[in-house]
């Protein structure tokens, strides 16, 4: 069975978008939204649409393979999606979500698995959740010319640690902390922030402290950028959405009811219909 090729939104043509892109926008105070991003019909669609930095998220455990966590996804599975997006978007920057275990043991095998998602995963940056313990996983990767964001604050890829999700730096000890390994981390070469969780003067504490782009995911309006999983964005995720995602559309429901009107129709002799047959030829 074979899908037909699907008509491509226009993002042909469009020049690339770069960190020195990024960069300008900070520099600029032009606020950019960030999306996840999982396959190419949906990276061309969100590029259509003017949402140029796709983040290549490991909640595709839950979100597309039904894990509880994120921790079960596959190097495979990241590098696959990767090239998708890509696929799909080939002027957006690209930013690969490394999952758990994938640089966490020796700093070769890391800088292996990151230099696997800009050669085989079209990516333009790799992501690290991380803290300033991590600055040698971080420096060996700019030492290998691959840029990396490090991921502070709520990190998800910790569940199996710290046993469930929790907002972060919100003492003034904590804080202190997340601020220290913000610098440390972009002294070791991190080119972009990702800050998950983190109030909003905390935040303002890290902006003000370092000079690259720094994207927010429910960390307040000092950002830079601002990043939320497309699933909940759009309404397809089941039970309570996070209190940071603008909730903009139900597709779940309108999902639901078309698949059921389908069924319907078929039950009921309406399809297939005479207009979605293949006439033999008079001949």
């Amino acid at each position: 069975m074979s899908a037909r090729k699907q008509t491509d939104p226009g993002d042909a043509g469009r020049p690339r978008v770069t960190l020195t892109d990024l960069r300008a926008r900070k520099s600029a105070g032009e606020k950019f939204p960030v999306l996840t991003s999982y396959d190419a019909t949906t990276a061309r669609w969100q590029v259509e649409a003017g949402v140029d930095v796709l983040l290549v998220g490991d909640s595709i455990g839950m979100c597309v393979f039904g894990h509880e966590s994120t921790v079960r996804v596959k190097l495979s599975e990241m590098l696959s999606a990767c090239g998708a997006v890509r696929r799909g978007a080939p002027s957006a920057y690209v930013i690969g979500d490394m999952p758990f275990g994938s640089y966490h043991n020796r700093l070769n095998e890391a800088v292996d698995h990151a230099l696997a998602f800009v050669a085989d995963g079209g990516c333009d940056c790799v992501k690290l959740e991380c803290d300033g313990r991590m600055a040698d996983v971080v420096a060996a990767m700019d030492r290998a010319n691959v840029p990396t964001m490090a991921h502070l604050g709520l990190l998800p890829q910790r569940i199996t640690y710290t046993g469930s999700y929790k907002a972060t730096g919100r003492t003034a000890e904590d804080a202190e902390r997340l601020v220290a390994d913000a610098i440390k981390l972009v002294d070791a070469g991190a080119v972009m922030l990702l800050l998950e969780a983190v109030p909003a003067e905390t935040t303002q504490r890290v902006t003000d402290a370092v000079g690259v782009p720094v994207v927010g995911c429910g960390a307040g309006p000092s950002c830079d950028g601002f990043v939320v999983v497309t699933n909940d964005l759009l309404g397809l995720t089941p039970g309570r959405t996070p209190r940071f995602v603008p909730k903009l559309a139900d597709l779940g429901p309108q999902m639901r009811d078309a698949f059921a009107k389908y069924r319907q129709d078929i039950a009921a002799g309406a399809y297939p219909a005479p207009e979605h047959l293949y006439p033999m030829r008079k001949d």
